[in-house]
């Protein structure tokens, strides 16, 4: 199961905080610029739909913070920094907004033992208001990185395009090169529809989850390229996202044989007899024959598009897969524009 939840940038690497914090003096949301706490209303936004989390990102390392510098270059030997801002900070935002998620970023040189991060923890995890519900990722040190946390994000854009034992998470931005707003970027500069749904399908495919970045105006306006992104995104959903949202990994990640097909599956209330498998297909087939050599059909088996009516025929390979034969579907009939589910009841493997 994949749940829905949105990651909000509390405090990035330049120190400022989107809520009034007392350890931040006269640089935060509340003292300058929009003189409102952001991360209270969005917090109180986000928990107004039943199906989203929220979570909050923090960086632990602030660029311009002379207390941070100055235990850079004591080789973190002290902790000046660590104890008056960074930790103070982390504590502050979870016994005051209580998110489902810690995501953890910037620990930069520094090992956890600076950080305090098995501190921080240990207290998240057994007395903070969250301790039952609250997931964290991996950046709590230099050497945590993919070895330690709730899930992983080892690094950026990470897609490992394979199945991983460990719950993981891709996070990308639709700005090829920035994880902020930038205005001179071209149009070139954003990721293309066909490429973000291409990228959704590989990461739940491999059984992680996907973090989109959108990068706001100084404003906080969400820019139109980016609202087109997401609403694209929104529209693919609505029509496959039950080969996502209620999805495991199967068996197979991506078809043996016929390239761009991506797997998902579920178990039904019958049980493994039952079993769906989705084909993701982010190519149309060539003269509408689909051929898939990794599932096994039963003769119970039934072949439909996500989003049209019916089923349709299909042959068995002669060894293990099968050939769907697709119907000739008009543009107005097509369920959605990129990416195609197939949907394969009573599979076998």
């Amino acid at each position: 199961m994949y749940y829905r939840y949105i990651v909000q940038v509390t405090k990035h690497h330049e120190g400022f905080t989107s809520w009034p914090s007392n350890h931040s003096f006269n640089w935060n949301a509340m003292a300058v610029g929009p003189k409102r706490d952001l991360v209270g209303e969005l917090a109180a936004a986000v928990r107004s739909n039943s199906d989203l989390h929220y979570g909050v990102y923090h960086s632990l390392f602030e660029w311009f913070n002379p207390l941070y510098n100055m235990d850079k270059a004591a080789n973190y030997t002290t902790h000046v920094y660590q104890q008056t801002k960074s930790s103070p900070e982390l504590y502050e935002l979870v016994k005051r907004y209580k998110p489902d998620i810690v995501w953890s970023d910037g620990p930069m040189g520094a090992d956890s033992n600076y950080w305090k991060s098995k501190e921080f923890l240990s207290w998240l995890y057994n007395d903070s208001p969250v301790k039952d519900r609250v997931v964290v990722n991996d950046r709590w040190g230099s050497e945590t990185g993919c070895k330690h946390g709730g899930y992983y994000t080892c690094s950026d854009r990470y897609n490992p395009g394979t199945l991983q034992k460990k719950k993981w998470e891709n996070c990308m931005t639709l700005d090829l090169y920035s994880w902020g707003y930038r205005r001179r970027a071209k149009i070139n500069d954003i990721i293309k529809i066909e490429d973000l749904i291409a990228t959704l399908v590989e990461t739940v495919s491999c059984g992680g989850n996907i973090l989109i970045n959108v990068g706001p105006t100084s404003s906080g306006i969400i820019v139109p390229i980016f609202e087109e992104r997401l609403r694209q995104m929104g529209q693919w959903l609505t029509v496959n996202g039950e080969a996502i949202y209620s999805s495991k990994p199967w068996s197979y990640q991506n078809d043996t044989l016929t390239p761009k097909v991506w797997y998902t599956s579920q178990n039904t209330s019958q049980g493994l007899s039952k079993k769906i498998v989705y084909a993701l297909v982010l190519q149309w087939p060539k003269d509408n024959i689909l051929v898939l050599k990794s599932p096994i059909a039963s003769k119970n088996t039934t072949v439909s598009l996500v989003g049209y009516p019916g089923t349709f025929p299909f042959s068995r390979l002669s060894n293990q897969g099968i050939s769907i034969e697709i119907p000739v579907i008009s543009f107005n009939q097509m369920p959605c524009s990129w990416a195609w589910t197939f949907k394969l009841t009573n599979i076998v493997n």
